[in-house]
């Protein structure tokens, strides 16, 4: 009787540890972990990779910064972990990550039947296909019987299967799991095409190559890629504490600050919605649980969203993207954010 009472008291107390962790929102989690934890894909210059100093780089490991500027007042609270196209949604189920930037596609698929949220996309982009520019190659029609090196369970597998359909051609896959060795198959020409979002495609390419000029991406786009934030559907708080801190990287950019001018504007700015962005008036952001300066905190320390595109994937990086749909909406983009 004693042993079963002691194996019963154990159980039980299993359990209320359990619903005890359960019952802690994300944001109380995060605090008392003293950092945010994100789920990167980590391989990919211009959106999150590991320069020669060591430092993390990148559009998503700078929303992970903003983040934690949010939280924390303090944009190094941060922890990375590398995930796969396997990995990058499960730790964020089981709660090894607080919030999953690894460039992971928006789908219907996934918003409705893995128990996550998309939020604000922080990348708009579709599917490309990259060739050896001496395979004379102009369009995807004219691979038939190609190779194409791909990543299970990717966005990218999904858009192979339909450029076949498409095309009425056949091609023949080549899975491998690692994005670095789908790099090293492809230019080690084990496969005669690689498939990826057109920004992954000009990030290895920039990165990787041996030779850059000796790859051209096809003209063709397939599908939509919009990338951003995912986090657990079981927290409305810590979803909108994720988007407005997107949000925030978008309206800066809109108003006009900047990570230099950020201290006069909130100083000396008459503009309604620049004093409601950085808290000199109040905006109705108190159910977020952050400090009245959380979002100046954000652009001081990270900036926005157009200093976050310059330096890691514009002009000024190795990748030098156009803006394209990831200009603001008053030039023509779809980078947009709500009114405060």
């Amino acid at each position: 009787m004693r042993r079963h009472l002691a194996t019963g008291l154990v159980a039980l107390g299993t359990l209320a540890a359990m619903y005890g962790a359960a019952g802690a929102t994300t944001l109380e989690t995060v605090k008392k972990n003293g950092v945010v934890t994100c789920a990167v894909n980590g391989s990919r210059p211009g959106f999150s990779s590991v320069d020669s100093k060591g430092e993390w780089n990148g559009v998503d490991v700078d929303t992970c910064r903003a983040l934690a500027a949010a939280i924390f007042g303090d944009a190094t609270k941060v922890k990375f972990l590398k995930t796969n196209n396997q990995t990058r949604l499960t730790a964020l189920q089981t709660g090894e990550v607080d919030v999953t930037v690894a460039n992971t596609t928006w789908t219907r698929a996934r918003d409705t039947d893995l128990g996550v949220d998309f939020v604000a996309p922080t990348f708009y982009d579709g599917q490309g296909l990259m060739v050896p520019k001496a395979l004379g190659v102009k369009s995807a029609k004219d691979l038939d019987g190609a190779s194409v090196c791909v990543r299970p369970g990717s966005t990218s597998e999904r858009v192979v299967a339909d450029i076949q359909t498409k095309f009425n051609i056949t091609l023949k896959l080549v899975v491998i799991d690692d994005q670095k060795e789908i790099n090293t198959a492809f230019f080690g020409g084990r496969c005669d095409v690689a498939v990826q979002s057109s920004s992954g495609l000009s990030s290895t390419r920039a990165a990787v190559a041996p030779n850059p000029d000796d790859y051209v991406i096809l003209p063709e786009l397939f599908g939509k890629d919009p990338m951003g934030p995912v986090v657990r559907q079981d927290d409305a708080q810590w979803r909108d504490i994720v988007q407005w801190t997107v949000f925030t990287l978008f309206q800066a950019e809109e108003s006009g600050i900047t990570s230099t001018n950020v201290d006069e504007m909130k100083a000396i700015s008459t503009d309604p919605t620049v004093r409601r962005l950085l808290g000199v008036e109040e905006a109705g952001s108190k159910g977020l649980g952050l400090d009245p300066a959380w979002a100046y905190n954000v652009v001081k320390q990270v900036g926005n969203y157009g200093e976050v595109f310059e330096r890691n994937v514009g002009k000024g990086s190795p990748l030098k993207l156009e803006r394209g749909l990831n200009a603001q909406y008053t030039e023509g983009g779809l980078i947009y954010a709500p009114p405060l």
